[in-house]
């Protein structure tokens, strides 16, 4: 997955997606799951500081908030977890709202301020503050009308700090030995309503050509597909763009073709549906994730047939879907 050129000025002066941010009910056993599926310590969650030091600001108004966060670092993309304060913030309306589950990805940026001033679209601001006790800042930006997601700028005074921004001093039974083989999230993937205007919306954001559109579903090749066990054509029409670190891919399900996507619209509405590890053996990865409780939502071939693919129902324990994919050796 080679990234796509930079052909034209990004929404925030960059187009490296380093963060995917979810929001839990209880971050010591949720960060005992993630560090299950990506083999890494237990990290120790910190609390953030008080609002003297993280000045953190909620639509504009102060807000005493002090979250409970986990970082894991990955080769790709940084997993952020955050538990809530029950007092007024961000994370707490989502979670009230939305339940646990994706929250956010994050950019890091020379300058908020200067980066705010200089965007063509203007963005309001859902909350602010510093980080504490290293240096720099965060800002929120209520993006979530055209992109379906928040969107986080990070700010860090110095060198950004290197390793784990979380304290790995806990449980070490799984360092070092991923659920799946591997630590690498290569994907992360939004339904949508339309993928001509996603496509576009996405484009231009992080600065490259239109993507191609593709529409799976519609040739033989595409019909070997089950959902929820029964045969589907799993009609789509999507489109990949490659960021440094992580591919985002874009899916419009089709109205009248039973499958996960269109699950996902009609219960959940746009927005994240899943992110996705390549293995070797999905077929045996496929199996152990079912031993673990974890069913098989949707399996077939890719769209040119060159691989495979199986979502699993992993939201009971890591809010959100992850997808198996595997090549076939040519």
């Amino acid at each position: 997955m080679s990234q796509q050129p930079l052909v034209r000025k990004t929404l925030v002066g960059t187009n490296e997606i380093n963060q995917i941010c979810f929001v839990v009910k209880d971050i010591e056993a949720s960060s005992k799951s993630w560090a299950k599926l990506l083999g890494t310590v237990v990290p120790q969650p910190f609390v953030t500081g008080p609002q003297e030091f993280s000045q953190v600001k909620y639509y504009g108004e102060p807000s005493p908030a002090r979250n409970k966060l986990v970082f894991f670092e990955t080769p790709g993309v940084q997993i952020e977890l955050v538990e809530p304060d029950s007092v007024p913030n961000l994370m707490h309306e989502c979670l009230e709202k939305d339940g646990q589950g994706y929250n956010h990805f994050a950019f890091d940026v020379d300058k908020i301020s200067e980066t705010l001033e200089t965007m063509e679209e203007k963005y309001i601001v859902a909350q602010s503050g510093e980080f504490y006790p290293d240096k720099g800042r965060y800002a929120f930006l209520e993006t979530r009308e055209k992109y379906k997601t928040l969107i986080e700028l990070l700010e860090h005074e110095g060198p950004k700090p290197d390793g784990s921004l979380s304290p790995l001093t806990g449980d070490r039974q799984f360092e070092g030995k991923p659920l799946l083989g591997t630590s690498k999230i290569v994907q992360m993937a939004f339904v949508v309503k339309d993928v001509k205007e996603a496509q576009k919306a996405w484009c231009n954001m992080l600065g490259v050509e239109p993507s191609t559109i593709f529409h799976s579903g519609f040739e033989a090749v595409n019909k070997v597909a089950t959902y929820k066990g029964k045969p589907t054509a799993g009609r789509s029409h999507f489109t990949f763009i490659q960021t440094p670190l992580i591919q985002v891919e874009l899916v419009q399900p089709d109205q009248d073709s039973p499958s996960t996507w269109l699950e996902h619209l009609e219960r959940h509405g746009e927005g994240l549906h899943h992110i996705a590890f390549f293995v070797e053996s999905l077929d045996e990865k496929r199996d152990l994730l079912n031993k673990l409780g974890f069913p098989t939502i949707q399996e077939g071939l890719f769209y040119d047939g060159s691989g495979k693919y199986a979502y699993m129902d992993t939201t009971s324990e890591y809010s959100v879907v992850i997808e198996l994919l595997e090549m076939f050796k040519s």
